[in-house]
């Protein structure tokens, strides 16, 4: 059960807006946390905050739903993705906004809206005084091998095959230390061993694929630390799911894949002068890595299992997965447009 702190108002006190901060206790900085937030509420005009700790057995969704019922205006998730993911999960489609102060690893989803993530004061700041934006979740069905039914929240991307072997592969301690550069770690050592896996897939009611593959993403946002742009026309908001289908043939094919998600997609596309490049060296016609998009997205591994990943979290291995995503269905405090 969460532990929960509040700090009570007298009657005479006039009525403030209320806030609970949700904040995974392992995270580094946290007493540094708690200094920003506290100050950044008393001067926004806030009551105390209520600071409600995650736990092993849940990293944020039960927390969510506590702080719902504790009537507050304003959420505030502590942590890294895991825990803005399950923060997110409690909070979809209540309407009740929810502010971001990364203090985790990847912090992917803040990357991609803009969210400072290396200055505590900033995102504190922005938690409670940023713009509302409605963004879409991306709800991920997924059957296990024993055929149990599971339905998990994604934020980011949700992934089969090899990127979900990567991230279950991850040395904790090295990602403690260096970050998302562990992943890169990961990734080194996964490659080499990796198999393609036969699969069925398709986006919407469209034609069924079938194709031995690496791995297929379904993801909500592009971005990827490095500068390093896996899905150059994702947006948060726009109602649509943007599946990617990886399948190298061999190592040439892995390092165009490379060469298309660091400079093709990042750099070339961005200008018509890049894309007459990109148009005359054949990389428009590759078929390494193929786009598509729709409001649902059905997977279904030929044999066996594969690792699944949700937003860069291991979740064990599925046969099956159907993605959908429910427009405007979360309130998250970003940078204004200004």
């Amino acid at each position: 059960m969460a532990r929960a702190e509040k700090q009570q108002t007298t009657d005479a006190s006039p009525a403030r807006p209320r806030v609970a901060v949700i904040y995974n206790p392992s995270k580094q900085g946290v007493d540094n946390l708690r200094t920003a937030i506290t100050k950044v509420a008393e001067l926004q005009g806030y009551d105390d905050p209520i600071w409600i700790e995650t736990t092993v057995e849940d990293p944020g969704k039960g927390m969510a739903l506590e702080a719902r019922e504790s009537d507050v205006d304003l959420v505030i998730a502590a942590g890294g993705d895991g825990t803005v993911r399950s923060v997110a999960a409690g909070l979809r489609s209540s309407g009740l906004p929810m502010g971001i102060v990364p203090i985790g690893t990847g912090n992917l989803f803040a990357r991609n809206l803009g969210i400072p993530v290396n200055d505590l004061g900033d995102a504190a700041v922005l938690a409670f005084s940023g713009t509302d934006r409605a963004v879409d979740v991306v709800v991920a069905d997924v059957t296990r091998p024993n055929g149990d039914a599971e339905s998990h929240t994604s934020l980011v991307m949700s992934g089969i095959g090899i990127d979900a072997t990567m991230i279950s592969s991850t040395n904790a301690d090295l990602k403690k230390r260096v970050g998302w550069l562990a992943y890169v770690d990961a990734g080194l050592r996964a490659l080499p061993a990796s198999k393609p896996y036969r699969a069925y897939y398709r986006t919407d009611a469209g034609r069924l694929h079938r194709s031995r593959v690496s791995s297929i993403l379904v993801a909500n946002l592009g971005y990827l630390p490095g500068n390093i742009e896996l899905i150059p026309d994702a947006r948060p908001d726009d109602g649509r799911l943007d599946m990617v289908v990886l399948q190298p043939r061999n190592v040439l094919g892995w390092i165009f894949i490379w060469r298309k998600i660091t400079w093709e997609n990042p750099v070339l596309r961005k200008s018509a002068i890049g894309r007459q490049i990109i148009d005359l060296t054949g990389g428009s016609r590759r078929r390494e890595i193929i786009y598509s998009r729709g409001r649902s997205v059905d997977i279904e591994i030929g044999e066996g299992a594969e690792e699944f990943e949700v937003d860069g979290d291991e979740f064990g291995t599925v046969v099956s997965a159907r993605f959908t995503v429910d427009p405007a269905a979360l309130i998250v405090r970003v940078p204004s447009d200004d």
